[in-house]
């Protein structure tokens, strides 16, 4: 936008000091050649008396010699016949006999341009016998030309000096409109990026002002509202804590088997998760994110140890349960809490929405970039994978809130990973996570930006 005004202005200037400019320059060169001109005919008129006395030779050549242009050997007298005398030639003619019988006989003063440069003229005089001589006075191309030159580089000067003066000023003026937009701009994208304190100065022209105002009472808004979020699940998450005591001391109280232990260590395991939010939601920093170098998990062990948990319910229900690439130790950048949670949410889901005796497997492939868990089921299958991986439930699925598989998501996104919902070779329903061990975004077929597309959109 600045090198657009720049830009502008600089062709407005151009076409003005060009308008006006060469017009003047023009006027001065006519000026010039008028004033040359006007000045021989004043020079020539100075014989006219002599020419009406006498016609004789040497008078006329006195006369002649005694005026500025005849000491300078550029006016010359032509004299036609009179009576018995012949005509008489006074001075160096340099215009032809040709240009000097032309204007005797059209009784007027003329022009004629003469060999080597420069230009004559041809004043007519009348004679006391009727007869018509001409007076002819050399003009030189310089004197047509003087004080051209100079007019032209002054004017030029003065076209330039008006076209730099408008380009600093339109420069001034358009970086007095444009740092405040890029100002908003940079400030916009750091709140995008999460930096919340990013504010813009409220100055510059009327309307920036005004949205710059805009944009730091949505900054404001914005803030006070995450605000308000994290002590709203801080809050929630503190009053579970009291259910959880009774389930903890009821579990207590049940004895001793698998399923009291099972039930016991699911207890425990909220209490942690319930901590995590309440810890993370007063800290106000997110829930997931990239863990530091030689952080994170032995993927192998976590699926193992998760598998154990809910083999059991498997075994009441009758599935059959396939698990395979977990016999060797596959580290990847999550935490441990992270990744149990994920795997909770996605056999969370095979148990709730497939029939009691629909078999499920869960494979780990570890590719030099990249480690893959597969958890896929023989059940109906999802109908609209994209409203599945959508946060939240409207209304239409009933028994889910929509926040376990946005669970997964997250936590393959923290590095830099995706999601992709598809149909098993089971027949059911295949749950595909891309566990990123570069940190780079999946490439190929769109990988994780689709799914980031559809958190923008989601977010917008």
């Amino acid at each position: 936008m600045r090198w657009a005004l720049v830009k502008v202005c600089l062709a407005v200037t151009t076409m003005v000091v060009v308008a006006f400019a060469v017009p003047l320059g023009l006027v001065v060169q006519r000026m010039a050649s008028d004033r040359a001109f006007s000045n021989a005919e004043r020079q020539a008129a100075t014989i006219g008396p002599t020419l009406s006395i006498t016609t004789d030779p040497a008078q006329l050549r006195k006369a002649v010699e005694s005026t500025q242009m005849g000491a300078a050997r550029r006016m010359s007298v032509h004299v036609p016949a009179v009576g018995d005398r012949g005509p008489v030639d006074i001075g160096e003619g340099r215009a032809g006999e040709r240009a000097v019988a032309e204007t005797r006989r059209i009784g007027r003063a003329t022009t004629a341009s003469v060999p080597g440069g420069g230009s004559a003229l041809l004043q007519p005089t009348a004679l006391g016998s009727g007869d018509i001589a001409v007076v002819e006075v050399f003009v030189p191309e310089s004197e047509v030309s003087n004080g051209v030159a100079t007019a032209w580089l002054v004017l030029a000067g003065v076209g330039l000096a008006l076209i730099v003066g408008s380009v600093g000023v339109a420069d001034r003026l358009g970086a007095r409109l444009v740092r405040p937009a890029e100002r908003l701009a940079d400030a916009a994208h750091q709140l995008g990026e999460g930096r919340l304190g990013a504010r813009v100065p409220e100055e510059g022209p009327k309307e920036l002002r005004s949205a710059a105002v805009a944009f730091n009472a949505m900054a404001d808004q914005v803030v006070e509202l995450l605000a308000n979020e994290r002590e709203l699940a801080a809050d929630l998450s503190h009053r579970l804590r009291t259910p959880l005591t009774v389930l903890r001391l009821n579990t207590a109280s049940l004895g001793a088997g698998p399923a009291v232990e099972q039930t016991r260590a699911a207890v425990e395991q909220l209490e942690r998760e319930v901590d995590t939010i309440i810890r993370t939601a007063r800290e106000q920093r997110p829930a997931t994110g990239l863990v530091g170098a030689g952080a994170g998990c032995d993927a192998s062990e976590v699926i193992r140890d998760r598998m154990d948990f809910w083999s059991a319910l498997a075994e009441d229900q009758g599935r059959e349960v396939r698990l395979a690439g977990v016999d060797r130790p596959v580290r990847i950048p999550v935490a441990r809490p992270e990744l149990a949670a994920a795997l909770d949410a996605m056999l969370g889901n095979v148990f709730r929405h497939t029939p009691e005796g629909t078999p499920f497997a869960v494979d780990v492939h570890d590719a030099s970039d990249a480690v893959i868990v597969l958890v896929s089921d023989a059940g109906p299958g999802i109908a609209d994978p994209d409203a599945a991986l959508r946060r939240g439930n409207d209304g239409g699925r009933d028994g889910s809130t929509g926040l376990g598989l946005d669970i997964v998501r997250r936590v393959a996104e923290s590095t830099g990973g995706d999601v992709r919902l598809g149909r098993s070779v089971l027949g059911g329903t295949e749950i595909r996570v891309w566990i990123a061990l570069d940190g780079r975004s999946r490439g190929g077929a769109g990988g994780g930006r689709a799914v980031r597309g559809r958190r923008k959109r989601r977010g917008a």
